[in-house]
């Protein structure tokens, strides 16, 4: 467990974004991963009262604060029907709903997780991350970056016209992933991210052409081994690299399969 030594809720994003300066300060959000941990926090910075729990959704966007829920994800019917209900089975099997019910967006953004599900399945989307002082960042980029001690103050997800697929797969349902695949086709391209390699979730791009056709079984398939053969994996307790490797092959195919609407 944590020490917290000082708890705070600021009154703006400004004095968070002060209080979060000094060493020893921690950003608190679901508090789901953080109170696993040991060992003592100087401040933890609370920002539940910062307005930063809604999603809204407009005519162009849709805009996730830091502090929402999982669930309200899961629950949104706006995002689900973007999505064609991607983003609601990627987040369906993360533990269960009291814990949706408290992890958090910016947690699960911030965090940068390579098991992360919402990574993995918002980058497949045309989403940005803002932050307090470095402003909106794609999320490609925000996730290849290193921690900082700047604010994710929001997701925001452009309504770019697209098709959306995603895949896991776990040891049993709940569990951490043991491989992530979202799949996409957006802005005339074709995306797949690979997430729980172990590592952070990565984009691969379509750059043999080998979709260039349309999707067929042939042609998923095709992409699915060159994906698999430009993907690094490791080993863990959940999979060996070998078994990852493998099922970027079979989940890939499968999503892609997906979003050309074919079924196997």
């Amino acid at each position: 467990m944590i020490n917290i030594r000082n708890y705070v809720r600021p009154q703006s994003l400004e004095e968070a974004y002060q209080l979060n300066q000094k060493r020893g300060s921690r950003i608190l959000a679901g508090m789901l991963w953080t109170k696993m941990e040991s060992g003592s926090v100087g401040t933890a910075i609370d920002l539940y009262g910062l307005g930063l729990d809604a999603i809204q959704e407009d005519d162009s966007r849709f805009t996730l604060g830091a502090m929402a829920t999982l669930r309200q994800l899961e629950q949104h019917p706006g995002l689900q029907a973007y999505t064609q209900g991607a983003l609601g089975r990627a987040v369906r099997d993360i533990v269960g709903v009291q814990f949706r019910n408290m992890a958090t967006v910016g947690g699960s953004l911030w965090g940068r997780f390579g098991f992360s599900d919402v990574l993995t399945v918002l980058l497949a989307m045309d989403t940005d991350v803002e932050l307090y002082k470095g402003g909106l960042v794609p999320l490609e980029q925000f996730a290849a970056m290193p921690y900082d001690r700047d604010l994710l103050v929001r997701a925001v997800i452009r309504k770019t016209p697209g098709t959306f697929a995603y895949q896991a797969m776990r040891v049993q349902r709940t569990d951490l992933p043991v491989l992530t695949c979202a799949f996409s086709h957006i802005g005339g391209e074709y995306r797949a991210v690979i997430g729980a390699r172990p590592g952070r979730a990565m984009v691969l791009r379509d750059q043999e052409g080998l979709l260039a056709g349309g999707i067929t079984p042939d042609s998923a398939r095709a992409f699915a081994e060159w994906a698999a053969r430009h993907t690094p994996t490791g080993s863990n307790v959940r999979g060996s690299a070998a078994y990852r490797t493998h099922l970027v092959k079979v989940l890939v195919r499968r999503a892609a399969l997906e979003v050309g609407g074919i079924q196997e």
